[in-house]
């Protein structure tokens, strides 16, 4: 299984690097991802470090190219995906980068300062345009109605040109102002005109029709033309105070229509004018932001190493000469000739004459967990590692949860239909991955199913497999081999009484329904089942036993496991005190039940099945040491199902019980008393030298120090009897309980996978059963729409909640009832030194 069955080798290594290298020699351990440096200044401020002004430059690079890309993406103008991942830049690159970066933004400032400023004037010249249109109409009104006046009685409008006492035709006194305003502020503007003015103005306004766009944002926004018409100086400073209040922008509007219309013309003449400088503004803007869209994303990943690799560098030291650099980091032990190799790779590139060192060193500290993976095992390992971080080179397991996870999976969500529809879903996924990642489509929700679409695509398969076993498709059945039932009784001979009504469900009985000659059906359960009423108790009866079985060996595996991390960290103590005796504790109790399920599958043919014992009863008996003494025949009427299997039950299961209740103080006393006779011995011996939990001194083999981590007690020089037997007693307790709860915790395969196909029988009955039974031309249309109805509820309810369910269980039995078995989970993460993980797209460096 190589690193995958357990975590890298790891080793901690001391890095001399001369100053004029440096910058190339880390450049290529990042392209290599092999390397965790580890911070040598922890004391020194972040703003005090060596390599301060380069990372504070490296931040205005990246100011700028978020800046240009910000300004891209407003464009609408697609980025370059090429794929590439260029090397990182040299120092001095640093200085034509900055100087082609400050000339762009530079010339993007110029070019968006240009463009506001002819925007606004062609906004000003538009306002202008409609006001000049707007009051022509409004004059014409007050012409024409001024014309009737002297015709007709007087108006609102004559009286209101009346109001200072003049004559009637004192009209020519009046002063107006005309602007533009938003639409939405126009009937505030409206009310505090009248309550400031006193009704002594008089207001006129039309919308503009087409939208304007905004200099400032670019968003379009509604206008208004108004005109206010007032007497006398002190009005007009009022109302002009008002327009400024409300932002209202104020336009000259020539008294005359001739100067108006030659205004008008005027007006047209520059827009003209100015529409063709603003085409020829956007176009250069174009061309610009076109030719930064080719490079930008390489830009961003050249910046985004330069300020990676000076980052790396403040965890250095410098020595005495400040000549050198002195890193250290964890790595690897395997990949020791590929770092060599990347450090001399890096030392010639920049020309040193001094090759970089790399020195092993001895440590106490538990090294960081690393374990290789690929795009496949990459989701599984991020299952387990969301429960914790394995311990230093303790069992991993990973690559037993590829195969455990979507087969429990499966069992709870067996159904050939929904399987198939899950598989083509994550199969989509798994073909179009490149292209989907190109896409970098955003939200957690599809990144979290893009993560995991091997996972999906194992659990789709699995489930393919468990609907065949169980023959369930959609909650109906297939007949593939023929039936093995309905054969020696006719359909009347079912009913008790009268003919049989169309779609009636018959009880199965093995006795007279099965044909013994021809075996059971080769492959899954026998479709006559669905037909059957008695279906349930069969179908509870075979997944209720399979559940406990899966689980028991689930189990027994996780403990085999823990086996292995006890042999490999030297610990033969816990092999006796703890494997052994938790093997006898789980086989005395629940194994001992799977061997039972198994006689009575074997042994109990159909004749005997309503008088062979129940394995519940037998189970509870068997702890209360509780056995009937009668006959087999049961001829005094005592119930079949306290029967015994054999005729020296009685005896063999009162010893499995004395044995699992001896297993208990196994594991509670006796590694407690025998560290506690090793330390008084070891401390006879050496009594100045510490002593571990095997009887070994300190400072023997340091890979025993790095092991699976729960089971330490102590440094050798006081010996705290009453802690370590409080903390094997917590720990026996825990296990002891668990082996109960978790067998029962097991039992949810069968219940979700009984919820799963109920609910899905019960939707195909509510939906398309009663579509088919529609008679008539009318039932065809209806069809279609009961189908989509039926084919919605299916995906979202089915497939992608249930699926959800039936995943958050799998989860809880390999988190809780597995991994607890042999699992520590108390390690911290290998964190590599890599660009392929510090450069995201257009992402910042996380620092």
């Amino acid at each position: 299984m190589g690193s995958l069955f357990r975590s890298q080798e790891m080793t901690l290594c001391q890095l001399f690097l001369q100053s004029e290298a440096a910058y190339a020699c880390v450049s290529e351990l990042g392209e290599l991802g092999l390397v965790q440096f580890r911070d040598l200044n922890p004391d020194v401020n972040a703003f005090q470090r060596k390599f301060v002004n380069e990372i504070r430059r490296c931040d205005e690079m990246e100011r700028i190219l978020r800046f240009l890309d910000a300004e891209v993406r407003k464009d609408g103008i697609p980025i370059l995906e090429t794929g590439e991942n260029p090397e990182a830049p040299q120092p001095r690159e640093m200085i034509d980068l900055e100087a082609t970066f400050e000339k762009l933004e530079n010339e993007m400032k110029e070019i968006n300062n240009n463009s506001e400023a002819l925007k606004r004037n062609y906004l000003e010249l538009s306002e202008l345009k409609h006001i000049l249109r707007k009051t022509q109409n409004f004059f014409d009104e007050r012409e024409s109605e001024v014309s009737s006046d002297h015709s007709g009685g007087p108006t609102d409008k004559t009286l209101f040109m009346n109001d200072g006492g003049g004559p009637s035709g004192a009209s020519s006194n009046l002063g107006f102002v005309a602007g533009v305003i938003l639409r939405e502020r126009i009937p505030a503007f409206e009310r505090m005109l009248w309550r400031v003015c006193r009704g002594n103005v008089f207001l006129r306004h039309t919308e503009i029709e087409a939208p304007l766009e905004d200099p400032h944002t670019g968003n379009e926004v509604y206008k208004s033309v108004f005109i206010i018409f007032f007497q006398g100086d002190q009005l007009k400073n009022r109302v002009k105070k008002i327009c400024e209040a409300f932002r209202a922008t104020l336009y000259p509007c020539p008294e005359t229509p001739g100067e108006r219309r030659e205004m008008a013309f005027g007006v047209m003449t520059r827009i003209e004018d100015l529409t063709t400088v603003l085409g020829q503004t956007q176009d250069h803007r174009h061309r610009v932001l076109v030719a930064a869209a080719k490079n930008i994303n390489m830009w961003f990943i050249k910046v985004h190493k330069i300020k990676a690799i000076y980052h790396t560098l403040n965890l250095f030291n410098l020595d005495v000469t400040q000549k050198c650099l002195i890193g250290e980091c964890w790595c690897p032990v395997m990949d020791l000739d590929r770092i060599r190799l990347a450090l001399r790779r890096g030392t010639e590139l920049s020309g040193a004459t001094v090759p970089s060192i790399l020195n092993r060193m001895d440590t106490p500290e538990v090294p960081p967990t690393y374990h290789k993976t690929n795009k496949f095992t990459s989701a599984y390992q991020g299952i387990v590692d969301a429960y914790g971080i394995s311990n230093y080179r303790e069992v991993n397991p990973a690559p037993f949860t590829v195969i455990t996870f979507p087969f429990l999976f499966a069992v709870m969500f067996g159904d050939l239909g929904h399987g198939l529809v899950m598989a083509v879903m994550a199969f989509f996924l798994v073909w179009k991955e490149k292209w989907i990642a190109s896409r970098r489509i955003e939200g957690e929700i599809f990144g979290t199913i893009f993560g995991g679409r091997y996972i999906i695509f194992m659990m789709g398969l699995f489930s393919v497999y468990t609907g065949i076993i169980y023959n369930d498709i959609f909650s109906k059945s297939f007949n593939i081999f023929g039936p093995r039932w309905m054969t020696n009784r006719t359909i009347y001979q079912f009913q008790d009484h009268g003919e049989p009504a169309h779609g009636t469900l018959f009880t199965l009985d093995p006795v007279l329904d099965f044909k013994y000659g021809q075996g059971p059906y080769p492959f899954g359960l026998d479709p006559t089942w669905a037909l059957a009423s008695n279906k349930i108790s069969f179908i509870n009866s075979f997944k209720m036993k399979m559940s406990v079985i899966l689980g028991v060996l689930q189990m027994m595996f996780g403990i085999i496991l823990s086996c292995y991390n006890h042999l490999f960290f030297g610990k033969l103590i816990n092999v006796f005190c703890e494997f052994i005796p938790q093997v006898l504790f789980l086989l005395c109790m629940f194994g001992y039940l799977v061997v039972l399920i198994f006689y009575k599958w074997v042994n109990f043919h159909a004749s005997m099945a309503g008088c062979a014992p129940s394995l519940l009863i037998g189970l509870i008996n068997m702890f209360l040491f509780k056995y009937s003494d009668n006959p087999k025949n049961n001829a005094d009427g005592t119930p079949c199902l306290q029967n015994i299997f054999y005729d020296t039950q009685k005896s063999f299961q009162s010893f499995l019980v004395l044995l699992a209740l001896f297993c208990v103080p196994w594991m509670l006393c006796v590694k407690p008393f025998i560290l506690h006779r090793r330390w008084k011995a070891s401390q006879a011996a050496l009594p100045l030298h510490n002593v571990d939990e095997n009887g070994h001194a300190e400072g023997g083999k340091v890979q025993a120090s790095h092991g699976g981590g729960h089971d330490d007690h102590g440094d050798g020089a006081t010996f705290d009897f009453g802690n370590i037997i409080i903390y094997q007693a917590i720990h026996t307790i825990e296990f002891c309980l668990g082996i109960i709860s978790n067998t029962a915790s097991y039992l949810r395969l069968w219940a979700l996978s009984l919820a799963h196909s109920q609910l899905s029988e019960v939707l195909w009955n509510m939906v398309m059963k009663f579509s088919f039974n529609i008679n008539g031309w009318g039932g065809i249309p209806l069809l279609f729409f009961l189908f989509a109805a039926w084919s919605f509820l299916t995906l979202a309810i089915l497939v992608m909640m249930e699926g959800m369910s039936a995943f958050l269980h799998a989860l809880r039995l390999h988190w809780v009832e597995f991994q607890n078995k042999f699992y520590g989970g108390q390690g911290y993460q290998f964190q590599p030194f890599s660009f392929a993980t510090m450069t995201d797209g257009n992402k910042p460096v996380d620092e």
